[in-house]
């Protein structure tokens, strides 16, 4: 299939399906794009929303992650400047549509594939965003090339792409229309690929993935997943090789606890195997065991900056609790309360020390963590900073790992 095959499909049925008239409520904000998810794993924490920040949306379709991220900046009063650039008209007229109903002003609009924006003469970009686009590409390695060429050494790209093992099923859906070439517009095509769901032997491998639901939410959703012009979906190995090609290092995997295999297992002799592997070979034996993964999404930085771009405990951070309330929660731990995280269809249950409860509670997102120490130093003097940063270590190794406790400097 061709580039205009792609920009077709895309024009025909903008994806995401979604209207501006119902522009009224929150920003749907996801992953990557989060402001705190993108400070924390590409800036260590220190990422600076006073300046004049330049952000490229690669890919931004009819506009999820432009809007989130504009209005996350513009919530926080930040001079930055947001730059859309994607292949599709009717997709860019819908963001467009967007932006207004929000009165978002920082934001200007391209008609143009990702894999031309090395060519407008722009300047390096700060943060580029690219989620759900790579893996549509003829040759997604140019693409990410091009976009790495643009960012700046100082800066951070978070992206997503499709997991191979999450989406089992589909390749072999897609094979199944293009075998009986369903004729006629667009329409006619969805029509038809609905008729041949509503058939499937009960054994087929789409039918029993319990993960895969994109189809049941529209039209649009449905011609993304099945009757897509191209896409390709990646293993974690070919992620990493994917990014070190560009000259990138991924600072991080989202949700890092779906990518540790250490979480299913109890046994000695199996953690002190995984004990054994690196980082990369680590989130590769996860998504072998999970095997639910039908994206990945990921933060990359320049390979120089590798090592100072995740936020880690000092005492200028502050840790901000992300959908979850600091009493609820402490009221847990205090407690010797297990927290539940779902990975892979699996209830996890993770522990942290009845002592951290307290710890929890005065994480209201304004203190520090040496104003958090000091505090509790005051009810327990026997607190130094190095048992408290060992406390906090693995709270923050717990938290963030489940996507609900980010940190940021007291500038940022």
């Amino acid at each position: 299939m061709s580039d205009d095959d792609v920009r077709a499909q895309y024009d025909a049925y903008p994806y995401p399906n979604r209207d501006p008239a119902d522009e009224t409520g929150p920003a749907l904000i996801g992953s990557p794009g989060n402001l705190l998810e993108v400070n924390h794993h590409a800036f260590g924490g220190r990422l600076d929303v006073g300046r004049p920040l330049k952000v490229l949306v690669a890919g931004g379709g009819t506009g999820d992650g432009t809007i989130a991220l504009a209005q996350q900046l513009a919530d926080a009063g930040s001079p930055a400047g947001i730059t859309y650039v994607d292949v599709s008209r009717a997709a860019r007229e819908i963001a467009e549509a967007r932006a207004a109903a929000r009165g978002l002003a920082n934001i200007t609009f391209h008609t143009l594939s990702l894999l031309d924006v090395a060519d407008q003469g722009w300047e390096p970009f700060d943060y580029i965003d690219c989620c759900g686009v790579l893996h549509h590409l003829d040759d997604p390695q140019a693409g990410l090339n091009a976009l790495a060429s643009v960012l700046s050494p100082a800066g951070g790209l978070g992206a997503m792409v499709y997991g191979e093992l999450g989406r089992t099923g589909v390749y072999d859906l897609q094979a199944a229309l293009k075998t009986l070439k369903p004729h006629g517009t667009p329409a006619d095509r969805v029509r038809y690929a609905r008729h041949l769901l509503a058939r499937l032997p009960p054994g087929n491998r789409f039918r029993t993935n319990p993960v895969v639901g994109d189809h049941e939410r529209g039209d649009a959703e449905l011609h993304d997943l099945l009757l897509n012009a191209r896409d390709r979906a990646y293993r974690v190995p070919e992620l990493f090789e994917l990014t070190g090609s560009a000259g990138l290092a991924i600072t991080g995997l989202i949700k890092p606890v779906e990518y540790d295999p250490s979480i299913y297992f109890d046994d000695d002799e199996t953690l002190g195997r995984i004990d054994e592997l690196d980082g990369p070979a680590r989130a590769a034996l996860a998504e072998l065991l999970g095997g639910s993964q039908k994206t990945h999404v990921f933060y990359a930085v320049p390979r120089a900056r590798a090592e100072t771009a995740v936020a880690r405990p000092a005492a200028d951070m502050v840790p901000v609790l992300y959908q979850v309330g600091a009493r609820a929660l402490a009221e847990t731990v205090a407690a010797g309360k297990s927290i539940t995280v779902n990975v892979a269809g699996a209830a996890i249950q993770r522990t942290l020390p009845p002592g951290c409860g307290e710890m929890i509670r005065l994480m209201d997102g304004t203190r520090t963590l040496g104003a958090i120490h000091e505090r509790l130093s005051e009810s327990d003097p026997d607190l130094d900073w190095e048992t408290f940063i060992a406390m906090i270590t693995v709270v923050h190794e717990v938290l963030n790992g489940a996507g609900v406790l980010f940190l940021r400097a007291v500038r940022s």
